[in-house]
C-alpha cells in the first residue's frame, strides 16, 4: 500500500469521525449546554495532544501562539454554528449545510486573496442556492434557525482555512504546534462564555460521557492531527474530494442512527450540494481526458 493511500484512507476515517460528530453533539447536549460541551471537547483534546507531543510543543514561539489565538478565535464561531445548528435543525441539514465551506473558500479566496476563481465557481454557486433552498425553505419560505448558524459555522471555517493557509506559509510559524494549541484557545474561548452565558454542568451519564469523550479524541484531537500528517503525502485534490463526503456520512448516520427522514424535496437539495461539493473539487478536464486515453488504450 502506497504512501499517498495510507493518507487517504486516514482522511476518509477524519471525515467519517466528523459525520459521526452531529450525531454525538446531539447526544451530548440533552445534558450538556453548547459552549460547556465546546470547552470540553476542546480542552480535552488539546490537553490529550500535550501529554503526548509535549517535547514537540516545548519549543513554540510567539507567532506560532498569535496565530493559534486568532484561529482559535475563528474556530470559536465555526463550533457555535455547528453546535447551535444542531440544537435547532436536523442532524441531515446540519451535515449537508456545514460542507458549504467547499464552495464559500474559494470565494473568499477571490475577495480577500485576490485568488481567481475556477470557472466552474458560478455553476458551483448556483447548485448551491437551489440545493439550499429546497433543503432548508419551509412552506413560509423561511429557513430554520439551526440552517442559519450551520452557514454561519461553513462560512467561518472558510475564514479559519484561508488565515491558517497564511499562517504555515511563515516559516516562523509551525504548523503541527498550531494545530494544536488552536485546540486549547478555542477551548479557553469557549469555556469562558460558558461561565458568562451559562450553568457549566458535567456529563452525568456514562453514554453521554462516552459522547463526549469521541468528540474530544477522535472528532477532535485525532482528526486534527491526522489531517496535518496525512496532507504530507496526498494532494489537494484528494482532500477536497474525501472531505466533500462528510456530508454522505452524516446523512447515513443520521438515518440509521438517529432515525431522521427528510422530505422529497430535502432530499433533492441535499443531491444538488453533494453535487456541487464534487463539481467544485473534481477536475472535470482532466477526467474528462483522462478517460478518452483509456478509450482510445482499448
Amino acid at each position: 500500500m502506497t504512501k499517498q493511500m495510507r493518507a487517504d484512507i486516514m482522511l476518509v476515517m477524519v471525515t467519517l469521525f466528523w459525520g459521526i460528530s452531529y450525531w454525538l453533539i446531539d447526544i451530548s447536549l440533552a445534558e450538556v449546554e453548547p459552549f460547556t460541551l465546546n470547552a470540553l471537547r476542546f480542552l480535552i483534546a488539546f490537553f490529550a495532544a500535550v501529554i503526548f507531543a509535549f517535547p514537540k510543543l516545548k519549543t513554540v514561539n510567539k507567532t506560532t501562539l498569535q496565530y493559534s489565538a486568532v484561529i482559535g478565535f475563528v474556530l470559536l464561531f465555526v463550533y457555535i454554528g455547528a453546535t447551535f445548528g444542531v440544537k435547532h435543525t436536523s442532524l441531515s441539514n446540519a451535515g449537508f449545510l456545514c460542507a458549504l465551506t467547499v464552495v464559500i473558500t474559494p470565494i473568499l479566496a477571490f475577495v480577500i486573496l485576490k485568488q481567481k476563481p475556477e470557472k466552474k465557481l458560478s455553476v458551483v454557486v448556483v447548485l448551491c442556492l437551489i440545493g439550499i433552498a429546497l433543503l432548508t425553505l419551509k412552506e413560509n419560505l423561511k429557513p430554520a434557525l439551526g440552517d442559519l448558524f450551520c452557514i454561519m459555522a461553513a462560512f467561518a471555517y472558510a475564514v479559519d482555512l484561508l488565515l491558517t493557509e497564511i499562517a504555515v506559509n511563515k516559516e516562523e510559524v509551525n504548523a503541527f504546534q498550531l494545530g494544536v494549541f488552536q485546540l486549547g484557545f478555542t477551548g479557553l474561548f469557549n469555556l469562558f462564555l460558558s461561565f458568562i452565558t451559562e450553568t457549566p454542568t458535567l456529563p452525568h451519564s456514562t453514554n453521554t460521557w462516552a459522547a463526549v469523550l469521541f468528540l474530544s479524541i477522535f472528532c477532535t484531537g485525532l482528526a486534527f492531527i491526522a489531517q496535518a500528517l496525512a496532507q504530507q503525502y496526498t494532494s489537494a485534490s484528494h482532500v477536497g474530494v474525501i472531505f466533500s463526503l462528510e456530508p454522505v456520512f452524516a446523512g447515513i448516520v443520521a438515518f440509521f442512527l438517529a432515525g431522521e427522514i427528510l422530505s422529497g424535496r430535502a432530499y433533492v437539495g441535499a443531491a444538488l450540494l453533494v453535487s456541487s461539493l464534487f463539481i467544485m473539487e473534481l477536475d472535470i478536464k482532466k477526467l474528462v481526458t483522462g478517460f478518452a486515453k483509456l478509450i482510445q488504450e482499448k
